[in-house]
């Protein structure tokens, strides 16, 4: 049986079943009370068509398995978005974390932040956990169990996401690793 945290992080590789997971417990907490409601705040930007492809393809699959759960678009003021739409009886899922980072630190298509900004942003994100008066359910990946990549700049994310993920985990009453579909518990403080 599924139990919702007041927080919980998902982390996980690509396809490990963290979104999925993240549904689960929406449609876990839409099922729970007719007072209840759901939101997901996708963070990904349509920058290519391969990417717009993915998100359309994300949007219809999603309803189908979760009927109810609003879209809220914010791929930069993730902490002022949960302030505004947190509610004791609405359920917030964040989707994903990474690519919120990206957003902000990748030049090409963010706003390439300086590491004191950044921090900056991570602290407001976690005081918005904090302070949230509703359920929220924070998806991102885990990238740092592999090859040390090529390159200042992406050994420069892969940095930045470490730490945004052990921030947020700190933050969180709940932090589950996904592998294969399978959800790895490694705090409960619920």
């Amino acid at each position: 049986m599924l139990t919702i945290a007041r927080s919980e992080l998902i982390l996980g590789g690509q396809k490990s079943g963290k979104s999925k997971r993240a549904e689960l417990l929406a449609r876990a907490w839409l099922e729970s009370s007719s007072g209840h409601s759901a939101a997901l705040i996708a963070t990904g930007q349509p920058w290519d068509e391969e990417m717009r492809d993915r998100i359309r393809r994300h949007q219809v699959d999603r309803a189908e398995r979760v009927p109810g759960l609003e879209t809220i678009e914010e791929p930069l003021a993730l902490a002022e978005t949960i302030h505004r739409h947190s509610r004791p009886d609405r359920l917030l899922v964040v989707d994903c974390l990474t690519l919120w980072l990206t957003n902000w630190m990748m030049p090409a298509v963010g706003t390439g932040l300086s590491d004191d900004a950044l921090e900056s942003q991570i602290m407001k994100l976690t005081q918005s956990i904090a302070d949230a008066p509703g359920p929220l359910v924070l998806v991102g990946n885990e990238i740092g169990l592999g090859v040390i990549p090529l390159g200042r700049e992406v050994r420069a994310f892969v940095d930045a996401l470490g730490r945004l993920n052990q921030t947020v985990a700190a933050a969180c009453s709940r932090v589950t690793l996904m592998a294969a579909g399978l959800p790895l518990i490694l705090k409960d403080s619920a």
